[in-house]
C-alpha cells in the first residue's frame, strides 16, 4: 500500500510527521492540513506560499472561527455538517473545536443528531474517511483494506447498519455512527484519528424509503442474510486482521441475533466487543451501583424489569446476573430477579419454544400462584412481579407511564427507573414526568441527554447513561494493556470504575452518572483498572505515551 506520510507518536505522546506531499496536495489531505496555522516556515518548505491568506492563526484562533461559524447554523443537522464539513478539510482542527466545547459539540456528532444524519444521509453526503464493503467486494476485501494506504490502524468501529439507535434499518448511511463513536475515541480517550478507521458492511437495505430514493448512495439490493451474510464477515474479520495485525474491532448496530452471533463468532477469532451488548451493559450496571448507593442497597437485594428483549435488553441482563451472582447468589437466583420484555409480553419458560436463541437463557420462571397472563400488559406485569427497578431499552417512547411509576411507589421508596432508548424522542419515560408522578422520590438516568429538573424549589439533574462513559476506556485500555480477550469481568469493573467516578456530593442529588466535561479523566480511569487488572506495571507510562490531544503536529519533509 502507498503510504502518503510516515507517522510516529513518541513517549511523551507527541506526534511528528514526513510527508512528500506539497501545496495542494498537502492542504487536501485533512489529517495533515493546518489551513491558515501552517507557519511562515512551513509555507515556504511546503509551497504553500501564496495559496492560503497571509495572517498565521493560532489553532485556538481558529477554533474560535470556527465554533462562531456552527454556532450561527439554525439547525442541529445544519451543525452536523457544518462539523462533518470541517473533518473534511482538517481533522485537527475538528478534534480541537470537539474537545473544546465537548458538551455542547457530543448530541451534535453523535447522539441524537447523528440519527437524523443517518436518516438524511444520502441527501447531505460530504467526504468521509471511511471503508464501504459491498456483496459484490466477496474474494477481495483484503484489497479494499489495503486501499487505506496505511499500516497501522489500531482500531475500527464496524456496522452492518441494520438497528441503527432506535431507527433501525439505515443502509449505507449507518458509517455516520461508526465515524461518530471514533470520533469520541478520539476525544475521550486520546487516541490520534490516525490510527481509526469506520467501516461500513454495506450489505443492502430492508428500508424500501431508501430502496426507492433516487439520491441512495449505499448498495440498492435487499438485505443479505444466512451463510452468504456470514461468510461476507468471516472474509472481513479474516483480512482486517491480516492486514492491521492486533487491531481492536467493536461491533456497532447490529440487529438482535446477528448481534450475538456474529460476536460470539468472531470472539476468539479477533479481538472485539459489541458496544449495544456489552458497553451499554457496563453503563447500565455503572448506574444501578450508584443507585443502590444513594439507596443503601446492593443489586442482588433487587428485583429489575428490562422493558425491551433486544440486543441491548439482552446484555444488560446478562452482566447484571454475572455481577449479582459475584454478590454471592447462584445462577438460578439471580435470574429470579431479573425479567425481561419483548413485543410479545413477558419472557417465561412457557415460550421457550418460540423465542430466539439468544434470548433462551434469560427466561423468567413464574411461582405457580402467579396468575399473570402471558401477554400481560406492562402494567400487570409491574403490579404482579413488584420490580424495584425498570429498566428502558425498547424504544417506545412514553411506554414508562404514570401507573406504573404510581404503582412501584406503593411498594418500594425509592423506584429506580433508567430510560435508555436512543434517541431522545424514543426514551420511554421524561425525567420531568418521573420526578413529578413520584414527587421527587425516583432514581433516574436516561440514554439522552435531558436538561435538570425542578420540582418543588428543588433542582434534580439528570445523568445520562451514555455509552461514553464507557467504550472508549474498554477500547484504550484493551488496546494499551494488550487484552487478548475483552470478557465480562472487564466490563463489570469497569462499570464499577465508573459508578466510583461519582463524588458523594452528586450522589446525594441523585445525579448517578459523571458530566461529559469528565469524560478523559473517566476514560484513563478505566483504562488503569484494565491495566492493574492484566498486571501491567507500567500502565501510567503507557496512558502517557498513548494520549493526544488536538494539536497541530510537526510536519517536515520526507527524504
Amino acid at each position: 500500500m502507498k503510504q502518503l506520510y510516515s507517522f510516529h507518536q513518541d513517549s511523551q505522546g507527541n506526534i511528528q510527521i514526513k510527508t512528500a506531499l506539497q501545496g495542494l496536495e498537502l492542504i487536501n489531505q485533512a489529517l495533515l492540513n493546518k489551513g491558515t496555522g501552517f507557519s511562515p516556515e512551513e509555507r515556504e518548505t511546503f509551497c504553500l506560499e501564496g495559496l492560503l491568506p497571509i495572517h498565521h492563526s493560532s489553532i485556538d484562533e481558529q477554533c474560535a472561527r470556527m465554533y462562531e461559524n456552527i454556532s450561527k447554523k439554525s439547525t442541529d443537522l445544519e451543525k452536523y455538517i457544518g462539523l462533518i464539513s470541517l473533518k473534511s478539510r482538517n481533522e485537527t482542527l475538528f478534534y480541537r473545536l470537539l474537545a473544546t466545547h465537548l458538551e455542547e459539540m457530543m448530541p451534535i456528532i453523535y447522539t441524537p443528531t447523528v440519527g437524523l444524519a443517518c436518516q438524511e444521509f444520502s441527501h447531505i453526503f460530504r467526504k468521509v474517511k471511511g471503508l464501504w464493503i459491498t456483496p459484490k467486494d466477496k474474494g477481495k476485501i483484503k484489497k479494499l483494506l489495503q486501499n487505506i494506504a496505511q499500516d497501522d490502524i489500531r482500531l475500527v468501529v464496524a456496522t452492518d447498519n441494520e438497528s441503527i439507535l432506535g431507527i433501525g434499518d439505515q443502509g449505507a448511511g449507518g458509517i455516520a455512527i461508526s465515524a461518530g463513536k471514533l470520533a469520541l475515541y478520539c476525544v475521550g480517550a486520546g487516541i490520534h484519528p490516525h490510527y481509526v478507521l469506520p467501516v461500513s458492511l454495506d450489505v443492502g437495505t430492508n428500508n424500501e424509503k431508501l430502496l426507492r430514493d433516487p439520491l441512495y448512495v449505499g448498495y440498492r439490493e435487499k438485505r443479505l442474510s444466512g451463510k452468504e451474510y456470514n461468510d461476507l464477515v468471516s472474509e472481513f474479520v479474516q483480512a482486517l486482521k491480516e492486514t492491521f495485525p492486533g487491531v481492536l474491532l467493536q461491533w456497532e448496530d447490529f440487529k438482535k441475533q446477528n448481534a450475538f452471533d456474529v460476536l460470539d463468532r468472531h470472539r476468539n477469532d479477533i479481538l472485539s466487543f459489541n458496544d449495544d451488548i456489552e458497553g451499554t451493559a457496563a453503563v447500565a450496571l455503572a448506574g444501578l451501583i450508584n443507585a443502590c448507593k444513594v439507596k443503601g442497597t446492593k443489586l442482588k437485594d433487587e428485583k429489575v424489569l428490562i422493558v425491551g428483549a433486544g440486543a441491548a435488553g439482552v446484555g444488560i441482563a446478562r452482566l447484571l446476573r454475572y455481577r449479582m451472582c459475584k454478590q454471592g447468589l447462584t445462577q438460578q437466583q439471580a435470574m429470579q430477579k431479573i425479567a425481561l420484555t419483548d413485543s410479545q409480553g413477558l419472557l417465561t419458560e412457557t415460550r421457550h419454544n418460540e423465542v430466539e436463541r439468544y434470548k433462551k437463557d434469560l427466561l423468567f420462571v413464574l411461582e405457580e400462584s402467579n396468575t399473570l397472563e402471558a401477554d400481560a400488559k406492562l402494567e400487570e406485569i409491574v403490579q404482579h412481579l413488584k420490580p424495584t427497578i425498570v429498566i428502558g431499552t425498547s424504544g417506545q417512547a412514553g411506554v414508562i407511564n404514570q401507573s406504573i411509576v404510581a404503582t412501584m411507589c406503593k411498594y418500594v421508596d425509592r423506584p429506580i427507573i433508567f430510560p435508555f432508548s436512543n434517541p431522545t424522542s424514543l426514551s420511554e419515560a421524561v425525567p420531568k414526568d418521573l420526578i413529578q408522578w413520584s414527587d421527587g422520590k425516583v432514581l433516574t438516568a436516561t440514554g439522552s441527554p435531558f436538561s435538570p429538573v425542578h420540582y418543588k424549589n428543588k433542582e434534580y439533574p439528570i445523568g445520562q447513561g451514555n455509552n461514553v462513559f464507557i467504550f472508549p476506556g474498554i477500547g484504550l485500555g484493551a488496546m494499551i494493556n494488550q487484552c487478548t480477550c475483552i470478557d465480562d469481568e472487564i466490563f463489570e469493573f469497569s462499570a464499577q470504575a465508573l459508578a466510583d467516578s461519582v463524588g458523594s456530593k452528586d450522589l446525594e442529588k441523585g445525579q448517578l452518572f459523571p458530566s461529559i466535561d469528565q469524560l478523559q479523566n473517566v476514560t484513563h480511569t478505566i483504562a488503569m483498572a484494565i491495566g492493574v487488572h492484566m498486571g501491567n506495571q507500567r500502565i501510567k507510562e503507557d496512558l502517557l505515551a498513548q494520549t493526544w490531544f488536538p494539536e497541530y503536529p510537526v510536519i517536515t519533509p520526507a527524504s
